[in-house]
């Protein structure tokens, strides 16, 4: 990892083989890994989720049976991961955004704190 690389916050799930097969978790590293990096992307890949907050994502990674979705955040010194789960439906359950903004919003509470504890 480079020094200007952005670190990964790992705030719920995990990528390993299983229940990943070996090919789709090379493919979730890599896509975070261009992340990590600064680049940004796009569809299919990769979509914006408004829903959960501001510069909320959903990296989508095919798996030999599986949808895997990896909801993240990018903020300015990190690229922090809200949740990992297989799709099952072709709608997002509410119950995930949901915990997504939950997380999402912990983060950005805990940085603003973090942020107002370095100033004083």
């Amino acid at each position: 990892m480079d020094d200007e690389d952005k670190p990964l916050v790992w705030l719920h799930g995990e990528i390993k083989t299983p229940p990943f097969s070996a090919e789709a978790r090379s493919e979730a590293g890599y896509l975070l890994r261009r992340l990590q990096g600064g680049e940004s992307i796009g569809m299919p890949q990769s979509q914006p989720m408004p829903d959960i907050g501001a510069n909320c994502h959903e990296l989508r990674v095919k798996d030999e049976t599986k949808e895997w979705r990896i909801f993240y955040h990018l903020h300015e010194k990190a690229v922090v991961i809200l949740e990992v789960f297989n799709k099952t439906t072709r709608k997002t359950p509410n119950r995930v955004i949901k915990t997504c903004q939950t997380r999402f919003g912990n983060y950005i509470a805990a940085m603003k704190a973090a942020a107002k504890k370095e100033k004083s």
